[in-house]
C-alpha cells in the first residue's frame, strides 16, 4: 500500500482526492496539503477550499502549511508519505521538497503534454481552437509541467462547450487517469517517459483584460474566445445602449452563453457591423467580422444573470446600441 500526501486546492481536485481515498487496497492518503482559507464573498469571511472541505468530510487530516516554509519538511515526513498526488495546488514547490518522498511528486494536468503546459491550459486549448484534449500524470520536477509521463488520456471537445464544462468533466475522468497512474507507482510497474522536445505553446493564465471580447474577429474566434473565458475570468464587453459613443453612458455586459448564429434562420439578420445589436421576439444577435453571434444568456451590470431576449426587452436598446 502506497501511502499519499495529497496536494490541491480547488473543485476539479476533488474527484481525485475522493478516488485515490476510496481506493483503499492500493493507497493510504496520509494528509491533505491545501491553501489556507481564504476571503470569499462580499462579507469577505474565510472560507475553506473545496479540497479541504472534502478532506474533513472523508476524515483526513489537513496541512494549510507553506512548502516553502523551513518547517515544512518536518511537517512532511511526520506523515510518512511516499508520493504525492498534486492537482491545481497553486505553489512551486522546491528541489528539496521534490527529493523529500522516496517515490516522488505527480501531477494531474488537464491537456495532452507537452501541448499547453502552464496555468490555463483547458482554457488556451478551446481559445486556439483545438479539436482534442485530454489528461496527463507526470512525476514532478523543477522545470514547468516537463517531467516524464506516466500516461495520457485524449478526449475531444464539444462544439459549445465551455472552460468549465471541459474542466469539469477532466476532472472527473482525470480522477480515474491518475488513480490508475498511481498503482503502477505503488507495484513497481511504473515505466516514466520522458516528454518530447519542442517549441509548444505555453497556456498563460487568462486575465480580466484578456477576456474583453473582440466582435471584429470572425464569429467561430468570437465564440471560442467566449467559451474559454467561461466562467472565470468571464468574457463581457462595454454597452453603449444608446449608441452616443460616450465614455460615460457604457456600462459592462458579461455574455455567459452564445453561438455562432444559425444563418438558415430567415430573422437573423443579413449583415451586422462589428458590435451592432439586433433583437427579435425571442432572439438577440451581435455583429462580428464576420456572421452574427446570437447571445443567449447575459449578465447586464448590476443585474443578475438573464436569457439574452428577456435583458434586451428590459434594456430598451436603441437602433444604435453597439458592444465594444
Amino acid at each position: 500500500m502506497l501511502k499519499i500526501l495529497f496536494a490541491g486546492t480547488p473543485d476539479v481536485a476533488v474527484p481525485s482526492l475522493r478516488a485515490l481515498a476510496a481506493d483503499s487496497e492500493h493507497f493510504e492518503v496520509v494528509a491533505v496539503l491545501t491553501r489556507p482559507d481564504a476571503p470569499t464573498g462580499r462579507g469577505r469571511k474565510l472560507t475553506p477550499s473545496p479540497v479541504k472541505t472534502a478532506a474533513l468530510e472523508l476524515g483526513l487530516p489537513v496541512l494549510e502549511s507553506d512548502p516553502a516554509e523551513p518547517t515544512f519538511l518536518d511537517e512532511l515526513k511526520v506523515t510518512g508519505a511516499q508520493a504525492a498526488a498534486v492537482i491545481a495546488y497553486g505553489r512551486i514547490l522546491k528541489q528539496s521538497v521534490l527529493d523529500a518522498l522516496p517515490c516522488g511528486w505527480y501531477n494531474l494536468h488537464f491537456s495532452l503534454l507537452p501541448h499547453w503546459r502552464g496555468a490555463a491550459p483547458v482554457q488556451r486549448a478551446i481559445w486556439s481552437g483545438d479539436d482534442m484534449t485530454g489528461t496527463s500524470v507526470f512525476r514532478i520536477t523543477r522545470a514547468m509541467d516537463a517531467g516524464p509521463l506516466l500516461v495520457q488520456s485524449e478526449t475531444p471537445i464539444g462544439e459549445h462547450e465551455t472552460a468549465g464544462d471541459l474542466l469539469t468533466r477532466l476532472g472527473e475522468s482525470g480522477a480515474l487517469v491518475l488513480r490508475d497512474a498511481l498503482r503502477t507507482v505503488e507495484d513497481g510497474t511504473a515505466d516514466p517517459v520522458e516528454q518530447a522536445e519542442g517549441d509548444y505553446p505555453v497556456a498563460e493564465k487568462i486575465r480580466v483584460n484578456d477576456a474583453h471580447i473582440d466582435f471584429s474577429a470572425p464569429v467561430e474566434a468570437v465564440d471560442r474566445q467566449i467559451r474559454a473565458c467561461t466562467p472565470n475570468p468571464g468574457a463581457w464587453t462595454e454597452l453603449d445602449a444608446g449608441g452616443l459613443g460616450l465614455d460615460d453612458g457604457l456600462s459592462t455586459l458579461h455574455v455567459l452563453r452564445a453561438h455562432p448564429a444559425d444563418m438558415t434562420n430567415p430573422n437573423v439578420p443579413g449583415s451586422l457591423v462589428s458590435g451592432a445589436l439586433a433583437a427579435g421576439k425571442k432572439n438577440v444577435w451581435i455583429g462580428t467580422g464576420s456572421t452574427p453571434l446570437e447571445l443567449l444568456e447575459v449578465k447586464a451590470q448590476g443585474k443578475k444573470a438573464m436569457r439574452a431576449a428577456d435583458w434586451a426587452r428590459g434594456a430598451r436598446l436603441s437602433e444604435a446600441a453597439r458592444c465594444r
